[in-house]
């Protein structure tokens, strides 16, 4: 079970805990002593003080007849506490506050909720004059421009699937329906997406995407700018790239 794979430091009785509590997750039935002490590759002695410690402190269970062991709800409920967003948050506060700093601007981060588009961070500007969008805001996915970034991170089907319930995309003519999906298709190829505003006038959206494609920790990182700003004293190319480096630091904290 366990691999020799070399550690700046050793934890031999930590890496002790966690090959038992791997095998028995990969196992998935009960083991006894001398069946764990086996798939890890170590001697039922070695392991015996390691049982009795994970089984005190509630992540095994050991059966009161066959004295086997099998792992308890407790990690479930410990992952449970903090939703995956909780994380992304935290991580994603320093790098955001950083970004805003840098560009004089707002920026906000967002997430899909009920098939549309919700605000779950927002770090705003420390200039006297800028845009806020509040955290626990929805929006929908197919108007705005941090909906069509979240939308190129999922598969074909799973976007369609999402979209078949937006409220706007469903009314929409064909010619419409297909410039929003050439708008999508344009994010995934590029890896951002920016243009005006369909809810606010005078406004450019810039988004970037954030987590793993297609799975359930997928978010996106958006600055909103007044067009007239980005216009005569921004740069486009120097906010994306301030982004794209806020969007590589928070990848890195939760996709390694």
């Amino acid at each position: 079970m366990a691999e020799n794979n070399p550690t700046k430091y050793n934890a031999p009785a930590l890496d002790k805990g966690l090959d038992i509590i791997e095998l028995l997750s990969q196992e998935g039935i009960p083991l006894s002593q001398a069946e764990i002490a086996q798939g890890i590759n170590k001697t039922p002695s070695e392991i015996y003080r390691m049982l009795v410690c994970l089984e005190e402190r509630g992540y095994l269970i050991r059966g009161a007849n066959a004295g086997k062991y099998r792992l308890s709800l407790k990690m479930y409920s410990l992952s449970h506490r903090h939703t995956p967003f909780d994380e992304l948050k935290r991580v994603a506060y320093y790098p955001m506050q950083a970004l805003s700093e840098k560009i004089k601007e707002s920026c906000h981060l967002s997430i899909i909720d009920n098939n549309q588009l919700l605000i779950i961070g927002q770090m705003r500007s420390p200039s006297a004059v800028s845009l806020s969008i509040e955290e626990g805001t929805h929006f929908p996915l197919s108007k705005t421009t941090s909906g069509k970034v979240l939308l190129s991170m999922y598969s074909d089907k799973r976007r369609l699937d999402i979209l078949s319930r937006d409220e706007f995309y469903t009314t929409w003519s064909k010619t419409k329906q297909t410039e929003l999906l050439n708008n999508v298709a344009q994010a995934q190829k590029d890896g951002y997406f920016f243009s005006n505003s369909k809810l606010t006038s005078g406004v450019t959206d810039i988004a970037v995407p954030i987590g793993e494609n297609d799975s359930e920790l997928s978010a996106v990182l958006a600055i909103s700018v007044f067009t007239s700003n980005l216009e005569e004293h921004k740069n486009l190319d120097s906010i994306l790239k301030q982004l794209k480096s806020t969007q590589q630091e928070i990848n890195q904290f939760i996709c390694g």
